[in-house]
């Protein structure tokens, strides 16, 4: 299992941005999904945003259009470009990597961050 570290988080106004970073993030030859997902108190983790090997991305429909997901081959570096970002955004964030396919479920991943607060004030 891989100690994946995210960082970036923090605190925002509404309308503003942020960027997560998580590594090292690679892809597996037969785990080629990684991404994002977010936990809100007393809730179930919920997956935000992921992608494959392929540069595939998929978004939840709460974050399309505002959040955007990519990764660094060179720097094995996952990154979360947050945008216009609203109080709900409030969450803990997870970093999750090395999944067979683009699961809804983070215990699908193999390797899972120790998570990073982001706080959006109106």
């Amino acid at each position: 299992q891989v100690h994946l570290v995210e960082s970036g988080g923090g605190s925002a106004q509404s309308g503003g941005s942020l960027r997560l970073s998580c590594a090292p993030a690679e892809f597996a030859g037969d785990r080629p999904v990684m991404g994002w997902f977010r936990q809100y108190p007393g809730k179930e983790r919920a997956w935000v945003a992921l992608i494959n090997v392929g540069g595939l991305r998929q978004y939840s429909d709460s974050v399309k259009g505002r959040f955007t997901i990519s990764q660094d081959n060179d720097k094995n570096t996952l990154y979360l470009q947050m945008d216009s970002l609203k109080p709900e955004d409030t969450a803990i964030y997870y970093c999750v990597t090395q999944a067979s396919f683009f699961a809804a479920s983070w215990s699908a991943y193999k390797n899972v961050g120790q998570g990073t607060q982001v706080t959006v004030s109106s």
